[in-house]
């Protein structure tokens, strides 16, 4: 199976079918927010901005699946983006439909226990097709047959969790967790597997599974890197650089969870920068390396990351390490303490800026650093020409190796 049939073999069917699937998840949003609304006395304001723009950032799955299908119909990554954002969408739907029938109006729409179990379903469907994304991407299909094993285990693995939502069990909410954070929590309705005993060592190995897929998914991504051509590998890049975003807030909500335990709001704006991360950033790079758009930009997105993420580091360390220093050793007023380190952390800002700028761009930036280095060696070199033939020769040496043009042309003007 190296392709997914997605697409009709009519062209007719082809605009129709993904301006349906786009539209539909519009109306499930359009139905969230309302729903947000109504909902609303039970969430804290915060949380309440931060749904929706949750919300939003789902329709970035609509709009990027139907932009792939629109110009490569052929291409299952735009489907599975569509049907990404048709999940995502439902599942929040469901979700809030479920907080309004347990916790708002209690008892006032059918099925709403139901709802918040298919939720949670739908939320873990979305994560399975977010790896099968990574191990078709960027052309829909699997890269060769070695991969196949690796596209069954993802396979089975989803129809195991799946069985797994037949768990009898309380039910604690879907993607956004608000039936939880509502305290609406109930058993499962179609829970027809016991809670204990055997079945409940088969769910306890879905979990673990569900990781190593996902993990084998993500290195997939980098296994194909090699030997892969200079496109192809900006291709790759893109959702690489996704996923290492991913990791870093990840990374800054464990160890910060260790250090502000008091501080839930700082950890809930680390997660929602998680969050929105991982669901605005995958449909976006997908869009940009399927289509080739402005592909290449990659390598300054990453390297301008590298940099402030270096700079804002160090200067939290500087600004820190002042305000200790003149607070605990110095016994300096606290006030007049942060003042003087807030002003020296903003006069390093500019030259530590432009040091870890060439450092990051030599390193992950090849190009432009080049390019950089052979316009001002030409620029030192110009201070001493007076030949113009020489000039002209000089200069469009410098414009083959910074653009690789494929025609120049020098206009030169003689003042009477």
């Amino acid at each position: 199976m190296d392709t997914l049939g997605f697409v009709s073999r009519s062209p007719r069917s082809v605009p129709v079918l993904a301006w349906s699937l786009a539209g539909l998840v519009v109306v499930e949003l359009a139905a969230v927010l309302v729903l947000l609304g109504l909902n609303a006395s039970l969430v804290d304001p915060g949380r309440m901005s931060a749904d929706v723009v949750f919300a939003l950032a789902v329709g970035l799955y609509a709009g990027a699946g139907l932009l792939i299908t629109s110009r490569l119909p052929g291409n299952a990554i735009g489907w599975l983006l569509g049907l990404i954002g048709l999940t995502l969408a439902a599942s929040m739907l469901t979700e809030q439909y479920a907080l309004f029938g347990l916790a708002t109006a209690p008892g006032s729409v059918p099925a709403a226990r139901l709802a918040g179990w298919s939720s949670g379903m739908l939320a873990s469907l979305t994560l399975m097709l977010l790896f099968l994304v990574l191990l078709l991407f960027p052309d829909g299909r699997l890269p060769s047959r070695r991969w196949r094993p690796l596209l069954w285990a993802l396979v089975a693995v989803t129809a195991a969790d799946m069985v797994a939502f037949l768990q009898a069990g309380p039910i604690t909410g879907g993607i956004t967790n608000a039936l939880n954070s509502a305290r609406a929590r109930y058993l499962n309705p179609v829970g027809i597997f016991p809670q204990h005993g055997w079945f409940s060592g088969i769910v306890a190995v879905v979990f673990p599974l569900i990781v190593i897929t996902g993990v084998l998914s993500v290195a997939a991504v980098f296994a194909r890197r090699r030997g892969a051509s200079a496109e192809r590998r900006k291709q790759l890049a893109w959702p690489g650089y996704v996923g290492l975003m991913t990791a870093l807030w990840a990374s800054v909500l464990l160890v910060g969870g260790l250090g502000w335990p008091s501080k839930v709001w700082l950890g809930n704006i680390v997660f929602g920068l998680l969050a929105l991360t991982l669901v605005a950033g995958t449909p976006v790079a997908c869009a940009v390396a399927v289509l080739k758009y402005r592909l290449y930009d990659i390598d300054r997105i990453i390297s301008r990351t590298l940099e402030y993420a270096i700079v804002t580091g160090l200067l939290l360390g500087v600004y820190a390490g002042l305000v200790l220093l003149t607070t605990e050793v110095l016994t300096i007023r606290s006030p007049v303490a942060v003042a003087g380190s807030t002003l020296v952390a903003a006069a390093l800002f500019s030259p530590l800026r432009r040091r870890v700028q060439r450092a990051v761009d030599r390193r992950f930036n090849r190009t432009r650093y080049d390019a950089e280095q052979t316009i001002a060696a030409f620029a030192d070199q110009l201070k001493e020409a007076v030949d113009l033939d020489a000039v002209q020769a000089d200069l469009a040496n410098v414009v083959h190796q910074v653009l690789e043009p494929t025609q120049i042309w020098v206009w030169t003007g003689h003042l009477e």
